[in-house]
């Protein structure tokens, strides 16, 4: 097939790295995705935006290279990360849609290549797990998921497929367990009793930012790690932006204040695709028309070079001290 290229806008590639079509991924160990849909929100659109924005979204030049002042690795350069372009996806088609990036994102990882996906709002978590899980093995594949909602809905607007329900849609396909889905930095006012006691028979562990701020969020990390690995093969990673305040992420389509802070959130990405066996990412929420001076494209552009940056560290396989000062040994 040829490559995707670009729905909306020019035809770039993340800061830069080479273009590349799912049918030739031999020896490729990161392969950036677009998924610009936003057919699936319930109040705010512009999703369909967020691949292109987080794309571009640098004062560096777009050279395929960031050397990570913490993690001492240049995860663009060290890994072979490559960009395939938006996977076609018409908002007023969502079944075809996320049936369309569940194959892209199959394909991806049946290569061997792990799949990073800019969305586009949070229904593609659905097709995004789902594809790896193929691979790796239905119920072999735990989820910890950032976000402030818990997006276990069961229909919204009549419909099955929408941001608000994903995380039900996954569990019950049998895709990932509910025991090994761990939820970090739920807060607000949904979802209802019925749909936390649906949540509680699937035996998820969500944080709640309230026990968060009491425990502290390395330690809660920590203990949803330790689920997370346990009788699985692979973590996919989902970060909704609107897990951070809407003070440092208003680029978004339903903000809840009280989130975690920009610093919090990309500690905790390179943390868990440091310590953990990430076998997919997805990057969803960022809607530009709501933005402001790109403070939301920015952040989630950092969360995904974190994100590369720690699998570019894990594979080297030697130890990383995050006290470690920066002129040490230079």
């Amino acid at each position: 097939m040829t490559r995707y290229g670009p729905m909306f806008g020019p035809d770039i590639t993340f800061l830069g790295v080479p273009p590349c079509d799912l049918s030739s991924l031999q020896d490729v160990d990161v392969v950036i995705l677009g998924a610009p849909f936003d057919g699936g929100t319930s109040h705010r659109p512009g999703t369909r935006f967020g691949p292109q924005a987080i794309r571009q979204a640098c004062y560096l030049p777009h050279d395929g290279s960031r050397p990570s002042l913490a993690l001492r690795v240049d995860a663009l350069q060290d890994l072979r990360v490559m960009d395939a372009g938006d996977v076609e996806m018409f908002s007023g088609d969502a079944a075809r849609s996320v049936a369309a990036l569940e194959d892209a994102v199959h394909r991806v990882a049946a290569a061997g290549a792990i799949p990073i996906i800019l969305g586009g709002d949070h229904t593609i978590a659905w097709p995004d797990a789902t594809g790896v899980a193929r691979k790796v093995g239905f119920g072999r594949v735990s989820m910890v998921h950032f976000d402030a909602h818990a997006d276990t809905g069961d229909t919204e607007f009549g419909s099955l497929i929408g941001h608000g329900q994903p995380m039900r849609r996954l569990i019950e396909s049998g895709a990932v367990r509910g025991d090994r889905f761990l939820q970090i930095g739920l807060r607000g006012y949904w979802p209802g009793p019925q749909t936390l006691s649906w949540m509680a028979e699937q035996r998820m562990r969500s944080y709640e930012m309230t026990e968060i701020v009491a425990r502290g969020l390395d330690e809660c990390l920590t203990e949803a790690f330790e689920i997370a690995v346990d009788d699985c093969d692979g973590v996919f990673l989902s970060v909704d932006v609107d897990v951070v305040d809407p003070g440092m992420a208003p680029g978004t389509g339903t903000p809840e204040p009280g989130g975690l802070t920009s610093r919090q959130l990309l500690d905790a990405v390179r943390r868990c695709c440091y310590e953990l066996p990430v076998v997919g990412v997805d990057v969803v929420e960022v809607s530009p028309p709501y933005d402001h001076a790109e403070i939301t494209a920015y952040l989630a552009n950092r969360v995904v070079l974190e994100a590369l940056s720690a699998l570019a560290r894990r594979r080297r396989g030697d130890t990383w001290d995050p006290r470690r000062p920066l002129l040490e040994g230079r």
